[in-house]
C-alpha cells in the first residue's frame, strides 16, 4: 500500500492474500458507517423540531464533512492499496488529483471549527445561562458557512501543488511542491501551520472551555430525584449534552493528533524504519475511522438522537 505523508510516499509490503483482505475490510467498513450514520444524523435534526438548536447544526455540519471525507478518501485508499498508479488519466485524473487532498484537509479543518463552535455553545448555555445565546439559531448559516469558506481558503495551495504526471505511461498523483511555489514558500512550514493553527491551539482552546464548564457545573447542586424545577432539569441537560460534546472532541484528538504528529515526523521524505512505518499506518487507520466514530458517539451519547432514529 502507498501512503501518501504530505505528498512523499512509503510503501508497505502487503500480503495478497491476508493483510489487503482485512485492510479492504476496514476501509469498506468506515464506508459504509460513515456513509449511513452520518445521513441519519443530517436526516434526524431535520425532522426533529427539538434539535433544530445550535449544538446540533454543528453537528450536522461535521457530519457533512466526514461524508465528504468518506467519499472522497475512502475509494483513494483502496485504489493505493491494488494498484501503485493513478486510475484516471486525462482532465478528470487530474481534477480527482487535485480534489483528494485538497478535500481531505478541508473536511478535517472543518471539523475541527465544528468542535470549537459547539464548545463555545455549551459555554454560553453553561457559563452564562440567563443571558441571549453566545451563538443564535440565525447566526448558525453564517457561522456554518464561514468554516468552510475559512478550510477552502487555508488549503487551496494544495489545488496548485498537487499534479498529476505520467510515469512509464502511468499516471501518478503526487504534490510538486517546489515546481508550484519555488522556493518561496516552505511546505514544512506551510504544514507546521496548518497544525498548529487548526490542531493545537484548538484542542488548547477546547481544552480550557470544557475544563471551565465542568467546574460550573460541578458547582450546581446536583438535582435530587424528587426535583422537578425548571433550572435543575436544565442542568441535568446539560451534563448530558456536555457528555456527547466531550465524546466528539475526545475521539477526535485521539484520531488525528496521531496522525499530525506522525506526518510531521515523517517530513521531509527520507528512509522510514519499518517500526515508523507501522505506527504511520496504524495513525493512518485511526484517522480515516473518525468519520464513522461521530455519528456511532452521537447516537451512543443522546437519546434524542436515538428517538428521532427509532421515528423513522
Amino acid at each position: 500500500m502507498n501512503t501518501t505523508m504530505n505528498g512523499s510516499n512509503s510503501s508497505i509490503s502487503l500480503n495478497p492474500n491476508a493483510t489487503q483482505i482485512g485492510v479492504t475490510f476496514v476501509y469498506c467498513l468506515i464506508f459504509v458507517v460513515s456513509l449511513v450514520g452520518n445521513s441519519f444524523i443530517g436526516m434526524v435534526v431535520y425532522k426533529s423540531q427539538t434539535l433544530r438548536k445550535p449544538i446540533n447544526y454543528f453537528i450536522v455540519n461535521m457530519a457533512m464533512s466526514d461524508q465528504l471525507f468518506a467519499i472522497f478518501l475512502i475509494p483513494w485508499g483502496l485504489t493505493t492499496l491494488y494498484g501503485d498508479s493513478w486510475l484516471i488519466s486525462g482532465p478528470l485524473g487530474q481534477a480527482l488529483c487535485k480534489l483528494n487532498r485538497f478535500l481531505m484537509f478541508v473536511s478535517m479543518f472543518v471539523s475541527i471549527q465544528s468542535l470549537v463552535l459547539i464548545a463555545v455553545d455549551r459555554f454560553g448555555a453553561v457559563v452564562f445561562p440567563l443571558r441571549s445565546p453566545l451563538i443564535s439559531s440565525k447566526l448558525c448559516p453564517f457561522f456554518i458557512l464561514a468554516s468552510w469558506i475559512v478550510a477552502m481558503a487555508i488549503v487551496s495551495p494544495t489545488l496548485i501543488a498537487m499534479k498529476l504526471v505520467e510515469e512509464d505511461g502511468n499516471p501518478d498523483c503526487f504534490m510538486n511542491w517546489n515546481d508550484a511555489f519555488g522556493e518561496s514558500l516552505s511546505s514544512a512550514n506551510y504544514y507546521l501551520a496548518q497544525y498548529i493553527v487548526f490542531y493545537y491551539i484548538p484542542i488548547a482552546l477546547l481544552v480550557i472551555l470544557y475544563s471551565v464548564i465542568v467546574i460550573k457545573l460541578k458547582s450546581q447542586k446536583i438535582p435530587g430525584e424528587q426535583s422537578v424545577s425548571a433550572e435543575q432539569q436544565r442542568a441535568k441537560r446539560n451534563r448530558n449534552v456536555l457528555k456527547m460534546a466531550i465524546a466528539i472532541v475526545v475521539g477526535f484528538v485521539l484520531c488525528w493528533v496521531s496522525w499530525s504528529i506522525m506526518n510531521l515526523l515523517s517530513y521531509p521524505a527520507r528512509d522510514l524504519s519499518s517500526a515508523f512505518v507501522l505506527y504511520w499506518t496504524i495513525a493512518h487507520f485511526m484517522a480515516y475511522s473518525n468519520c464513522a466514530i461521530n455519528p456511532c458517539i452521537c447516537f451512543i451519547f443522546s437519546s434524542n438522537y436515538r428517538q428521532g432514529l427509532k421515528d423513522f
